[in-house]
Order: C-alpha cells, then sequence, then structure tokens
C-alpha cells in the first residue's frame, strides 16, 4: 500500500513539476524569452487546442457550402432539381407515348384498317340557323394543310359507325335541334374566343367534381397531352365531336361507348395551359368549333 501510494505521489508530482522553457539566441546565447510550464498545463493546452479545432471544422461543414465537396453529399437544392428534372422526364415520355398512340391510330384510319360504315353527311344552313363562323382564320394555313383538313372531314372512318339517337327528332340534323347533357355544372371563366385560339369554354367547379358525356358516342381518344393534360374526346352522330381537357382522372378508354350522363373523367389541373381546376369544354361540328353556350345551360 505505501509502494503504491508513493508512486501515485510520484505520477502527480511530475504532473506538477514547474520547468522552464527558455529561447536563446543561437549566437550569443541571449535570453529572449522564457516560459514557466508544468505537464499538466500542456496537456490542458493541447486538449483545448483539439477540441476548438474540432469545434471549428464541424461548424464550416455544417454551415458553409464546404459541405457540397464532400464525397455522397447531395443538397436540398441538388435533391430538388433531380425530382423536377425526374418529372419533366416523365411528362415527356408520357407525352411521347400519347402522340405515338395518337399517330399510329390516325395512320389506321388514314388507311381504312378501321372497319367502318357510312353515315350520311347533313347539310346545315349557317346562314339561317346557326352562327355564322367567319372568326376561323383559314388564311393562315397552306394549301396542302387545307386539303388534308377537307380529307379527313369528309373521310367516313371518322363516324365510327355510330348510329345514334342522341335525343333528336327524326328528320332533324341541326345541332340546336339536339339534347346536351351539361357535362359539369359551374361557372364560365373564359368564354368561347376562336380568333385568340380558345375554341371551347373553361367551366370552373368544385374539386374532384364528376365531368360527364354531354351525349351518346364513342371515345375517340383518351389519353394525356402536355399541353392539355388528361384529354378525353368523344364522337358522336352527324360528324359532332366533344372534348373535354385538363382531367385529373380519365375513367374512359378509347373505344368505350358512353351514353349521355355518364361520368367519363374527373375535373383537374393537369398540362402547361391551367392555371386551376376547371373543364376545358369544346364542341366541334363538321370540323368547325361551336360555342357551346349556344346549346348548353351551364
Amino acid at each position: 500500500m505505501e509502494d503504491s501510494a508513493k508512486e501515485k505521489n510520484s505520477w502527480l508530482k511530475r504532473l506538477t513539476n514547474k520547468y522552464r522553457l527558455v529561447i536563446l539566441n543561437d549566437e550569443s546565447f541571449e535570453e529572449i524569452s522564457s516560459f514557466r510550464l508544468s505537464r499538466f498545463n500542456v496537456y490542458i493546452f493541447l486538449s483545448t487546442l483539439f477540441i476548438l479545432l474540432v469545434f471549428l471544422i464541424t461548424s464550416a461543414l455544417i454551415f458553409t457550402p464546404i459541405k457540397e465537396y464532400l464525397p455522397g453529399y447531395t443538397g436540398g437544392d441538388y435533391r430538388d432539381e433531380i425530382i423536377n428534372l425526374r418529372m419533366r422526364a416523365d411528362s415527356m415520355e408520357r407525352s411521347s407515348k400519347a402522340t405515338e398512340l395518337y399517330l399510329n391510330n390516325l395512320l389506321q384510319i388514314v388507311n381504312g384498317n378501321v372497319p367502318v360504315t357510312k353515315v350520311d353527311t347533313p347539310v346545315v344552313d349557317v346562314g339561317s340557323t346557326l352562327t355564322p363562323f367567319d372568326t376561323t382564320n383559314l388564311k393562315s394555313v397552306s394549301e396542302e394543310e387545307l386539303n388534308l383538313r377537307g380529307e379527313m372531314e369528309n373521310e367516313s372512318s371518322y363516324s365510327l359507325g355510330l348510329n345514334l339517337s342522341l335525343n333528336k327528332t327524326p328528320g332533324e340534323t341541326n345541332p340546336k335541334s339536339y339534347y346536351f347533357f351539361p357535362p359539369i355544372k359551374g361557372y364560365i371563366s373564359d368564354e368561347f374566343k376562336p380568333k385568340d385560339g380558345h375554341y371551347g369554354i373553361d367551366i370552373v367547379a368544385p374539386e374532384h367534381e364528376a365531368i360527364k358525356a354531354c351525349m351518346d358516342g364513342v371515345v375517340l381518344f383518351s389519353s394525356w397531352t402536355s399541353e392539355t393534360g388528361f384529354v378525353i374526346a368523344i364522337q358522336h352522330h352527324n360528324n359532332l365531336i366533344s372534348l373535354y381537357k385538363h382531367n385529373a382522372v380519365l375513367l374512359k378508354k378509347d373505344g368505350n361507348f358512353v351514353r349521355a350522363g355518364d361520368v367519363i373523367a374527373i375535373i383537374g389541373n393537369t398540362g402547361e395551359h391551367t392555371t386551376g381546376p376547371h373543364l376545358h369544354f369544346e364542341i366541334w361540328y363538321n370540323g368547325i368549333a361551336l360555342n357551346p353556350k349556344d346549346y348548353i345551360v351551364f
């Protein structure tokens, strides 16, 4: 016990013994400065210096951009940018697939590979029964495009062999004689402006509101486009087509037969050309855009 106590006292004594650190001139041996130190003071100084260095390095890594140079580190801004790029790439891929599907379907129709039955095209007295459609500027397109439009409008494939009553009086072909079921109830935020390229109306309604088919028909197109989001187009009797754009969800597929009032989609805010949840609704007759307000009370 006495030997152990002596060793402990000897160790403490060596730790607290004072030493003098003298700095001399190498040539004249003149004393420049001196310091009284102990081993304990040296340990305390080195420990404090080490802790201070660790604190400074840690603070620099946390609060400065130096951390971005560390291998494997990914900042929040980079993650947001990667997510945004991934979403844009996914949107472009879906748009590309939708365009490819549309072109393939169009090619099948043009080549006559889709079995169809010819439907008589009615003659409409535009001057007496309908609003004159002099707002469509056909001079802004080439002659080849005009010829293509004429061929496509007269192509019997677009009739899809429909024989639908549309709740009309027999023998009448004027669209105003048809009964159009309101696709949705709401207020109109943007009017029919064909001069500005707005060939329909925008209807604002509550979120998750169901969109219904305006008449009996067959789904001609049900897919995604980058500009108008989820779009569904329905071919009706007598070359009438209705379009429903910016939907959140599509409930019908290409080729599905629908009745007037059937739920076909859910109102949404998809696509680039939208600023809020709404339905962009269009009606086309013989290749001419009609103002839906002339036929439906919203």
